[in-house]
């Protein structure tokens, strides 16, 4: 099975990128991409369940919003996501995220993600010809 996201490089950072055929699958995609900047996605049990929620007026904010909230959750509750269910209403975000506490030796975390840009200039936006969409973020990770 292809992953649904991607890293790429750039100056200020790393970019992520979520890809599928919606734009929730393309937003788990880029929250998938944020947790395996930090470790294994393979590594990563969900057991535990957060309810995550954003507004925003358009998807590009929409984004940031979701992913910096990811950010917020794993820095407050110490923990780790390997599976989403993100469900978008216009500009409105509900998804649960499943995870685990950190474990630093198993998880062997490779840096700690501060957060994105207040802005981005593009999401969500279907492929010419593959009916997918993606969604792309740039986090700025520094080394622990």
């Amino acid at each position: 099975m292809t992953p649904n996201w991607e890293h790429f490089p750039h100056e200020a950072g790393m970019g992520v990128r979520g890809i599928g055929p919606t734009k929730e699958a393309a937003f788990e995609g880029a929250a998938l991409a944020l947790t395996a900047v930090i470790t294994d996605l393979a590594e990563v049990i969900p057991m535990q369940q957060v309810t995550i929620a954003c507004e925003a007026p358009d998807d590009e904010l929409l984004l940031v919003d979701w992913l910096n909230a990811l950010v917020y959750e794993m820095a407050t509750r110490k923990m780790l996501f390997s599976r989403f269910n993100v469900r978008v209403n216009d500009h409105s975000l509900d998804a649960t995220a499943r995870g685990e506490p950190v474990e630093v030796i198993r998880h062997r975390l490779a840096v700690e993600v501060k957060g994105g840009p207040a802005r981005i200039s593009s999401s969500s936006r279907a492929r010419r010809g593959t009916g997918s969409r993606t969604a792309w973020w740039m986090c700025s990770p520094r080394s622990l």
